[in-house]
């Protein structure tokens, strides 16, 4: 419902910075302005980061865990109740989106692409990544771009962008490239110059504060009269001094024999459509309503010395004349659960709302990072489901009593669209006060187990996503803010470890084929993890051995990852490129396949990650959301 009442969104923050391949600094709190009372007012943070260390060895760890700069402000900001909305990386280009959890009904057709310019378009140095989406019902883009470095470059940066806004394509009758957007935000390392000026005129201009006298020196500044796809962008005043180039771990501008000139080569502009007269070109529905937008605060952040750039970062207003005032689908629960069979979800689905049989409902512990974070989730369909919807009634679900998280905790619901890939409603936070039970009370409250006693193992996941390369590029149909693109990793579990995951209903899920490749390992060489072959086999061998995501200490170099983390809850099934290992013990191996051979078994046909399963249970029958993402892939969703 549209209503044509003004609606302020108090402001979305803005943040680049060209990391230069360095390690995460311990605290990010000044840079995204969360130590100042502007925090409160921010609906949004969009953050931009380049030369993120992508070297082959760092891409891979990337690959099997999120990288660490998206798990700092995932960390820094979930207790600030903002949640990863979309995330996207090209190489040394990562951007990504958090709002806070209760807009999350509000944020529609969330859509990400890339475009390599280094090389020609063959390779992702250079480019720009970007995510679209529906902000109360406005199209908005967020453009993170890495343009060509040096002086004499300027005509190859207009180019590179001319490149990015033309190869940028999304899918849907409305926006369907950059600049159709209501409001785009462009930012990153553009890496303009100062022209003309000599250093020494430069850094006495720095140094007496007279930065007005290099602005009009400024390459970008003069482009935005000069180049016609600069056309509308806007920028505030640069009050800061040059953000490049630094020595390392210092605020001293470079001292190396290169001596490079100080230049703001670290911006952010941003650009409104112009008001459509009409119908648009297509018959497209113009803009509802005028946006506007003011800039409240731009400015740099000298206290990070990790990389030769300082971060930059921006706090805008934005008005819309008119606003989406109600969710697609309104949530009704108690105030408490303090018995399991209080555990009933009550949800109304708006008119004209594209419900899917795969929809899910999820139950995030109050700090949650992101959708996939659930503690539990219930499938969000029943018998009469269309025709709840049709009649505009409520439809009832239930959390079974094992998938209710013990002790006392702040919960939210939100109800997950398949169709769109997003969050379509949420609760306000409730109270969930279940008596522990004595045997295995840690291993079932899943949500407020600490990951540091966390010994799970870790599974590999990885997004349905194309190659960002230039040309048009469907939605990335991202299953996790991991940005995993190497895959194919199982560790089986033990029973030591049975019951820490916050993997929801385990007790249905399918088994893993039988013919996964097998790694057969000397007893000695697994005996540093302490894992029994006892315990292996039974966890390996029980029917919801699949569903227990379970971490290998380092103690030879191997990785060890959080029941938190998202990639936990991967489901090794979807995992296509390389194929899926195992490791087990020479002795319990050659028993297993004497056993399969007296009992006559011989392992099924393994199936493509490209084509729909022959069989197996539908989504009553126990598939998760995770295990949802490889179905829809597979049937062409």
């Amino acid at each position: 419902m549209l209503a044509c009442s003004s609606f302020v969104l108090p402001s979305i923050t803005v943040v680049t910075w060209n990391v230069g391949t360095a390690m995460p600094p311990n605290d990010v709190t000044s840079l995204l302005h969360l130590n100042t009372g502007e925090t409160n007012d921010v609906d949004m943070i969009a953050i931009g980061l380049q030369e993120v260390n992508s070297k082959i060895n760092k891409r891979l760890k990337d690959a099997l865990f999120t990288d660490q700069w998206s798990e700092l402000f995932m960390d820094v900001l979930s207790p600030f109740h903002f949640i990863l909305v979309s995330t996207v990386r090209m190489q040394g280009v990562i951007l990504l989106v958090f709002a806070k959890y209760y807009h999350l009904p509000f944020l529609q057709d969330i859509q990400t692409d890339c475009t390599r310019t280094g090389l020609g378009g063959y390779w992702g140095n250079k480019g720009g990544v970007s995510v679209r989406l529906s902000i109360f019902g406005h199209m908005v883009c967020f453009l993170n771009c890495h343009l060509p470095a040096h002086l004499e470059k300027a005509e190859q940066r207009k180019e590179d962008f001319a490149t990015i806004l033309h190869m940028q394509q999304f899918e849907g009758p409305v926006a369907n490239g950059i600049l159709d957007h209501d409001l785009v935000f462009w930012f990153g390392d553009l890496n303009f110059r100062i022209e003309s000026l000599d250093i020494c005129f430069v850094k006495y201009a720095i140094d007496s504060n007279v930065l007005s006298q290099l602005w009009e020196k400024d390459q970008l500044n003069i482009a935005k009269s000069t180049w016609p796809v600069l056309r509308g962008f806007q920028e505030g005043p640069l009050n800061f001094p040059p953000t490049f180039k630094f020595d390392v771990g210092t605020n001293k501008y470079d001292s190396s024999a290169k001596k490079r000139k100080p230049a703001w080569t670290d911006r952010i502009l941003w650009k409104i459509k112009p008001p459509s007269k009409g119908l648009g070109t297509g018959g497209h529905r113009p803009s509802q309503g005028v946006l506007s937008v003011s800039q409240l605060c731009y400015c740099s952040h000298m206290e990070y010395t990790v990389s030769d750039h300082k971060p930059v970062a921006a706090i805008f207003a934005v008005q819309f004349a008119s606003k989406v005032d109600k969710p697609l689908v309104e949530i009704y629960v108690a105030d408490e659960w303090s018995r399991p069979e209080q555990a009933v979800v009550r949800y109304k689905m708006a008119v004209g709302f594209h419900r899917s049989s795969w929809d899910w409902i999820g139950l995030y512990r109050v700090g949650f990072r992101h959708p996939k974070d659930y503690v539990s989730y219930v499938w969000a369909r029943s018998d009469d489901g269309e025709r709840c919807l049709e009649k505009q009634l409520c439809a009832q679900v239930m959390f079974s009593e094992e998938a209710l998280p013990k002790g006392n905790g702040e919960y939210i619901l939100g109800y997950y669209s398949n169709t769109s890939s997003s969050i379509a409603g949420v609760t306000e936070p409730f109270q969930i006060s279940l008596p522990r039970s004595e045997e295995g009370s840690s291993s079932t409250d899943s949500s407020g187990s600490s990951s540091e006693e966390d010994d799970s193992t870790l599974v590999l996941l990885a997004p349905k996503s194309r190659s960002p390369s230039p040309g048009k590029m469907k939605r990335h149909r991202s299953r996790s803010p991991s940005l995993a693109k190497f895959q194919g990793l199982i560790l089986r579990p033990s029973s030591r470890d049975r019951g820490t995951s916050r993997s929801p209903s385990p007790q249905s899920r399918c088994s893993l084929p039988r013919n996964i490749p097998t790694i057969h390992l000397p007893h000695e060489e697994l005996g540093h993890h302490e894992v029994k072959s006892k315990e292996l086999e039974q966890a390996a061998e029980s029917p919801d051995s699949s569903s227990f995501y379970q971490t290998v200490q380092e103690k030879s170099g191997l990785w060890r990852v959080s029941a938190d983390s998202s990639l936990t809850r991967a489901d090794p099934r979807n995992l296509g490129l390389l194929p899926a290992l195992r490791l087990e013990m020479i002795d319990q191996a050659l028993g297993r396949r004497q056993e399969s051979a007296d009992q006559g078994y011989y392992p099924c046909r393994r199936m493509s990650t490209t084509s729909p399963p022959a069989c197996g249970p539908s989504p009553k029958e126990g598939h998760s959301p995770q295990e949802l993402d490889r179905h829809s892939c597979a049937m062409g969703r």
